[in-house]
């Protein structure tokens, strides 16, 4: 017998990051028709979740301004320079007591739509897993949706390796969800990736 879900999914966006390949805040550039930090918020609320919470840390205040009218959460990682692991850390220690589950997605993610958001949690749901991986040609992306039942175990990893250390330790536990949306392997970490990923877009 199948284990019944139980809490609300949140996801957790990773935007403290400093855009250092980039050379300027990539999250505030322009996309589509707003900017890519918002891009990414508005496909997740037109998703299946149950609530967002934005973690915020280099330039905050600016990513701030720009979700004010969102219905999101947010926080400040204080250890962001520590790297992505840190706030993915912070995020899983700001979810509300009755969150069961999170969806880890990146803040440069614009090209991640709803429908493939809304097929990982439906997976997360129907089956008794506590990772749902996407893959595309079996290539392991984001977002990552995880169990609030690793929340401790997380706390702990090595920031080296990041959440790529739970996957590797808990095999058995892992659903690979197969998609049709490249951008789950798509970020945007330099200006040939954001002109990549902008075209068609505007």
């Amino acid at each position: 017998m199948k284990k019944k879900r139980r809490g609300m999914i949140w996801a957790i966006v990773l935007a403290a990051g400093e855009s250092r390949r980039m050379g300027q805040p990539k999250l505030l550039l322009p996309f589509g028709r707003s900017t890519i930090i918002e891009t990414v918020v508005q496909s997740l609320m037109e998703s299946s979740l149950d609530g967002i919470l934005v973690v915020l840390g280099h330039r905050g205040q600016g990513i701030l301004d720009k979700l004010k009218n969102y219905a999101v959460e947010t926080t400040v990682n204080p250890h962001y320079q520590r790297g992505m692991l840190s706030s993915v850390q912070w995020g899983f220690r700001k979810l509300p007591r009755d969150a069961g589950a999170a969806l880890v997605i990146l803040g440069d993610q614009p090209g991640v739509s709803a429908q493939t958001i809304d097929l990982i949690i439906g997976a997360f749901k129907s089956r008794d897993k506590g990772i749902v991986l996407p893959t595309y040609k079996d290539s392991g992306g984001h977002p990552l949706l995880v169990d609030i039942k690793y929340r401790r175990e997380i706390r702990s990893l090595d920031p080296a390796v990041g959440l790529r250390s739970l996957l590797s330790r808990h095999p058995d536990d892992i659903l690979r969800v197969e998609v049709r949306d490249t951008s789950v392997l798509q970020d945007i970490d330099n200006p040939g990736d954001y002109r990549k990923a902008r075209t068609g877009k505007d």
